[in-house]
């Protein structure tokens, strides 16, 4: 089943929800925010076709890595690069190229930074665009799911 990470809009922390067409709202546990869902049949069946949040069509696919952990992990290296003359650099990329090689793809909603996992159409959602990004939330660009090709 698609597992789904709401980023509230008000606080930008995490509510995580299951899709179910019976779920209407949900409700934000650090500032008590409730956002209004509009799930899908599809939505249940794993099939990412809009978002439950915003109603849009715009994801892109992404690998599922907590980027503050890689953060993390970058400076332990550098600073122990002081001590092992750079090895831990090389350790940190061999860690790298394995999760790399073993991590799922997460789609992601341009515009409301909605995250769904465990989708299984996720070979239909493209790679991240930059100028789509910044069309969709500087100018508020709908493309209507079709990717940006020039």
């Amino acid at each position: 089943m698609m597992e789904i990470q709401i980023t509230c809009s008000e606080c930008q922390s995490g509510i995580e929800v299951l899709p179910s067409t019976s779920a209407k709202k949900a409700k934000c546990d650090v500032c008590e925010h409730v956002v209004d869902l509009n799930f899908t049949e599809k939505h249940e069946k794993s099939i990412l076709e809009n978002c439950p949040v915003c109603e849009r069509q715009d994801f892109y696919k992404q690998k599922d890595f907590n980027r503050k952990v890689g953060v993390i992990l970058f400076v332990i290296a550098a600073i122990l690069s002081i001590f092992t003359y750079g090895i831990s650099f090389i350790v940190l990329y061999a860690f790298d190229f394995f999760l790399f090689r073993k991590l799922r793809f997460a789609a992601v909603c341009y515009k409301c930074a909605t995250i769904f996992r465990k989708v299984d159409n996720i070979s239909d959602v493209h790679e991240f665009n930059h100028e789509m990004n910044d069309r969709i939330i500087y100018a508020d660009h709908n493309f209507e799911g079709k990717q940006l090709e020039h």
